[in-house]
């Protein structure tokens, strides 16, 4: 497993190794003295998964503290644009953004720490992707950016978003609740 920086602090592209033969493949997602090394919060309260069609925008979602959680993120099927914005007042990427294509057959991973917007595209005619979180859902603190107002380039021109994503708060109108520390990612 090898762990990549990207320009924000405290997010990483992972890139697992993969095992293939005749059967297929094999992907390991997790390797806590790895995960440790790095120091990546690794004590994940909740796992789930998303179905989305070709040209589905999702995001960009994040919770609220004390109920915030950093992410690890994976795809299972088909290809995406993986998206994480940085919200931490003080960051030095402070509302700067990366972008990584996570797809099933690369089986690389984002981690996303706490204070990070997370979203995505579908570039595939579907795709599955994996979250792991290091805290519950919460309702309340569930919320987030709407897609366009944070600067990225998506690829695509007419995207299918949901009425909620489509309703969440401008970039420029957020007012974070989020606080850069590197000693805490």
């Amino acid at each position: 497993m090898r762990i990549v920086e990207t320009k924000l602090f405290g997010c990483y592209e992972i890139l697992p190794q993969i095992r293939r033969d005749k059967r297929g493949i094999f992907v390991k997602t997790f390797h806590a003295p790895t995960f440790k090394k790095f120091g990546l919060k690794a004590l994940f309260k909740e796992q789930y998964y998303s179905t989305s069609s070709k040209n589905v925008i999702r995001g960009l979602h994040f919770q609220t503290p004390p109920k915030d959680h950093a992410k690890l993120i994976y795809c299972t099927d088909g290809e995406v644009l993986d998206i994480a914005l940085d919200l931490r007042a003080g960051s030095p990427s402070y509302k700067k953004y990366v972008s990584i294509k996570l797809s099933a057959q690369k089986g690389n991973m984002i981690y996303i720490p706490k204070g990070l917007a997370h979203g995505f595209c579908t570039l595939s005619k579907t795709s599955t992707l994996v979250y792991n979180t290091t805290t519950v859902y919460n309702f309340e603190k569930d919320t987030g950016i709407r897609w366009n107002t944070a600067g990225v380039k998506w690829p695509i021109k007419n995207p299918i978003i949901s009425d909620r994503d489509l309703n969440l708060q401008e970039l420029k109108n957020f007012n974070s609740p989020f606080l850069f520390d590197k000693d805490s990612v």
